[in-house]
């Protein structure tokens, strides 16, 4: 009787210890199918911001106002999508189940780096699409014109070494502006690389396993 009862907790701590195998398998299984899939969103991201680059070159060449402002909507539907995702991602890591806070926390300081980048990006783009004040074209619209050829402008102004120095001042601003919005957003693709070297790193050690 004795040797039955030690042969059935023997059976029953094998069981145990193979349903805590599984469980550990199952969840090491998922986790590797999140992160393949944070970054493959990831990768959709750089996608669409090659695509943005190339519509905005375009639009800075021909001015195709329309063509411009369909192709923001387009990446902005992208991008909310991307990080609907990842929010979801996270959310499945904070769960239970998974208990992994620390992937969380990773995913979360790369969406937040990613919105820092978007936020930027249209930044440099706003900045771009005006142009230094010095460069900006002059509208006549208000001007009068007595001929197809001739015409008396409203912008003609005496340079003065005040208005000058207004103008250089301005442009000062204008590349400040600027430089600091392309050195926020070449932080913020550090920062991401660096976040995602880590979910390599994750992967390979699971799959390692």
């Amino acid at each position: 009787m004795e040797d039955f009862e030690k042969k059935v907790k023997i059976t029953e701590s094998m069981e145990i210890e193979a349903t805590a195998d599984e469980e550990a398998n199952s969840k090491s299984s998922k986790t590797l199918i999140l992160l393949r899939r944070f970054l493959a969103v990831q990768q959709r991201r750089a996608q669409a911001y090659a695509k943005l680059k190339r519509g905005f070159s375009e639009y800075m060449v021909s001015g195709g106002e329309l063509a411009y402002q369909q192709l923001c909507s387009e990446i902005t539907a992208e991008f909310n999508d991307c990080s609907k995702q990842v929010l979801e991602m996270e959310s499945l890591f904070r769960n239970p189940d998974f208990c992994l806070v620390d992937l969380a926390q990773l995913l979360r300081a790369v969406q937040t780096q990613e919105k820092q980048k978007l936020n930027l990006t249209a930044t440099i783009q706003v900045l771009k699409k005006a142009g230094r004040p010095s460069e900006r074209v002059v509208s006549h619209e208000n001007c009068r014109f007595m001929s197809p050829t001739e015409h008396e402008c409203v912008h003609v102004h005496e340079i003065t070494e005040a208005a000058g120095t207004e103008e250089a001042e301005a442009d000062a601003e204008y590349d400040n502006a600027l430089n600091e919005a392309i050195r926020g957003v070449q932080d913020a693709v550090t920062t991401i690389n660096e976040h995602l070297e880590e979910v390599r790193y994750e992967i390979a050690a699971l799959e390692a396993e």
